[in-house]
């Protein structure tokens, strides 16, 4: 997975109006945490932070006031409601070798099994353990010939090597439903086999 360097500054203002000012400056008011560290306030650049943020759990490494650089991944990002840009940004520090537990995205691939069927994302993202610098950017699923009432668990996802299941092994990613023509036909038949026997 990348590593996207940010140039980060404390900060020693607080509240909103302190938070109004740094967005006015297109920054991001942020919050570094983690490892029992007291957390660090810091004030981070925008459109940089925007564009790292466009990769799912991106691993940062945060250049703080120029003199040191910590490990972080976003753990929740806060976003205005209306214009979409960003309010603020928890992170979470990070060393390298250590586990932490991440959602990654669920692609799937093939098509399904003739019949206008719909593939339902019962997850549409897989929690997982894996370790902090090498966090897979996504998982890809193959529904190639699937037919309604097939599913796909967990443990039926190949995962990176050195990546393992942070949910239920049972738990059910995708599956099938049947197309409702299909379920209007099924039950026009069963009235059918009713009236037969009547």
């Amino acid at each position: 997975m990348s590593e996207v360097k940010i140039s980060a500054e404390t900060r020693t203002e607080f509240g909103k109006g302190a938070a109004r000012r740094i967005r006015r400056d297109s920054k991001v008011p942020g919050v570094l945490y983690g490892h029992g560290a007291e957390p660090l306030h810091l004030t981070l650049p925008g459109h940089e932070l925007l564009l790292a943020l466009r990769t799912p759990n991106v691993l940062i490494a945060l250049d703080i006031d120029g003199k040191s650089t910590e490990l972080a991944i976003p753990k929740a990002v806060q976003r205005d409601p209306l214009k979409g840009f960003l309010e603020h940004v928890d992170l979470l520090l990070v060393k390298r070798g250590e586990k932490v537990t991440v959602e990654i995205p669920v692609h799937t691939e093939g098509e399904l099994a003739p019949g206008g069927n719909l593939l339902e994302h019962v997850l549409n993202a897989l929690p997982v353990e894996t370790e902090a610098t090498h966090i897979p950017e996504s998982v890809t699923v193959s529904v190639e010939g699937l037919e309604a009432g097939a599913s796909i668990l967990a443990k039926d996802i190949t995962l990176p090597k050195g990546t393992t299941l942070a949910v239920e092994e049972d738990a059910v990613v995708l599956q099938v439903l049947a197309s409702q023509a299909e379920e209007a036909a099924e039950g026009e038949a069963a009235e059918g086999g009713e009236v037969a026997e009547a």
